[in-house]
């Protein structure tokens, strides 16, 4: 006899479930079923299946007659053998008798949803969200202002007045477009190129020079390489710049939220190049396992510093990975503000209505170099570059789509443009112009209340500074004893 239940009871199984005692013996409490008996689960299989309809049941007991050269079948064994699937935790699959390999060659790749072409006209008129002049009007001429402060904060690295910078040429689409279609309280987390979602919320151009200059108006006190900003104002987690650290992170503060049922999400935006890391697999399998209402934007933007995504991964992008954690999936055009929008907005509501997250892969590029410390001519070619920064560029489609929506026109562009260059010029000099932080800001902003060994280390670097004022640049400092703590 095979033993099918050691928890069970016979007259327990045979009140809730209708099983006749067709012979089965009893010992100690525990129900054997008969020797020759025909089960695939048994009484416990039996329990954890939906008998089917009495005619199923007639038609598998006929089945399981004749194949089991005369052995009588029981009703257990119908339902064992008309609901029979695979019962291994964490599939949803159905047997099979053909050994057939999955070869990624045979699928096509995911699609790439957009709302309008490169010229600015709408594919499919359902699609275009109709956002009204004075948005789309914001929308424009923060990518453009953006633009802008690029470039003459990327200049000022090579003159040497800051220390280090990254553009966001190409990519300001994904920013703005993602940036209108969340709640500005939503809280993100950023890799280092998200300064466009800071300035859509009103992170003004004062703020981002003094953080790059790391003045003594800087909120982070200089302590911060340029261009990581943060700000708990507007709901910024502070740049970190080690790749992917901040994805589980997020899926922590998304998992509070839940349970705080604020009604706010949390976006997280990573790269291609982060998506390789480690920390992406955790904070993709925890999100879908806790269920948490997180939005991951990944801007592939076609490298990884100098790494094509072709030597990162074999698979279909990043979004192919999305299903295989359980997480709901779009692939987008990232050059198209409007598509953006879109799936950004609907991803929100996804994530509020079902408590869950959901993964966005915007196809983009980077048109400026990784960082001032790279050479982007190393590794691709010009042609490829002028391709993306005049046939397909972020500004210039949603400024066509404003054209031919009456929303602009040739002189409002001058007008913008000489305005938006005075702002950043004036915000630029400014900066330049103030001191440094006191040297004892080193050791604020840290702890709420300075420990003993910080302050005996702070009273040790002030005696020396006042004892060889002249070996120190105090002059570019603000000056000692007026730093805030």
């Amino acid at each position: 006899m095979h033993r099918v239940s050691n928890y069970l009871s016979l007259r327990a199984v045979q009140r809730c479930f209708k099983i006749p005692n067709n012979g089965g013996e009893i010992s100690s409490g525990i129900y054997f079923p008969r020797q020759n008996s025909v089960s695939v689960g048994g009484i416990r299989g039996y329990a954890a299946r939906v008998a089917p309809g009495a005619a199923a049941v007639d038609k598998a007991i006929q089945e399981a007659e004749s194949s089991t050269e005369g052995n009588k079948a029981t009703p257990a064994d119908a339902a064992d053998l008309a609901a029979d699937r695979p019962r291994f935790p964490g599939s949803r699959s159905k047997w099979t008798g053909k050994m057939d390999f999955l070869m990624p060659e045979a699928y096509e790749g995911i699609p790439v949803y957009r709302v309008m072409d490169r010229r600015g006209i709408i594919d499919d008129p359902t699609q275009d969200p109709n956002l009204d002049e004075a948005t789309l009007v914001k929308m424009y001429q923060t990518m453009t202002l953006l633009n802008y402060m690029d470039k003459i904060l990327y200049e000022s690295q090579r003159q040497g007045r800051i220390s280090f910078y990254m553009t966001h040429f190409g990519e300001e689409g994904t920013l703005i477009g993602s940036a209108a279609g969340l709640d500005d309280k939503d809280l993100a987390y950023v890799q280092y190129r998200e300064a466009g979602i800071l300035m859509w919320r009103g992170f003004t151009l004062d703020q981002f020079m003094n953080q790059c200059y790391g003045n003594e108006e800087d909120i982070g006190k200089g302590k911060q390489m340029p261009v990581h900003y943060g700000s708990k104002e507007l709901a910024f987690v502070t740049v970190s710049s080690p790749l992917a650290t901040q994805m589980p992170q997020a899926v922590g503060s998304a998992y509070a939220y839940k349970r705080a049922q604020n009604g706010k999400v949390v976006i997280c935006y990573f790269g291609d190049g982060a998506a390789s890391e480690g920390d992406a697999h955790a904070a993709l399998n925890f999100s879908a396992t806790l269920d948490c209402p997180i939005i991951f934007f990944c801007r592939n933007n076609g490298y990884a510093i100098s790494t094509p995504t072709s030597q990162q991964f074999r698979g279909d992008g990043i979004a192919s990975r999305g299903p295989g954690y359980g997480i709901p999936t779009i692939r987008v055009d990232g050059n198209d503000t409007l598509a953006i929008y879109n799936v950004t907005k609907a991803a929100r509501d996804l994530c509020l209505t079902q408590n869950r997250p959901v993964l966005i892969e915007a196809m983009t590029y980077r048109i400026g170099h990784h960082s001032t410390s790279d050479d982007s001519s190393a590794y691709r070619s010009v042609d490829e570059v002028k391709y993306w920064d005049q046939e397909d560029n972020p500004i210039s489609r949603i400024r066509k789509y404003m054209t031919h929506k009456g929303f602009w026109n040739d002189e409002k562009e001058t007008q913008w443009r000489d305005k938006a260059k005075k702002q950043v010029m004036v915000a630029f000099q400014k900066a330049e112009k103030k001191l440094r932080p006191a040297p004892e800001d080193l050791f604020n902003d840290v702890f709420d209340e300075l420990p003993w060994n910080l302050r005996k280390q702070r009273k040790e670097m002030l005696d020396a500074v006042k004892s060889h004022p002249e070996q120190y640049p105090l002059k570019e400092h603000a000056k000692i004893g007026s730093a805030s703590t």
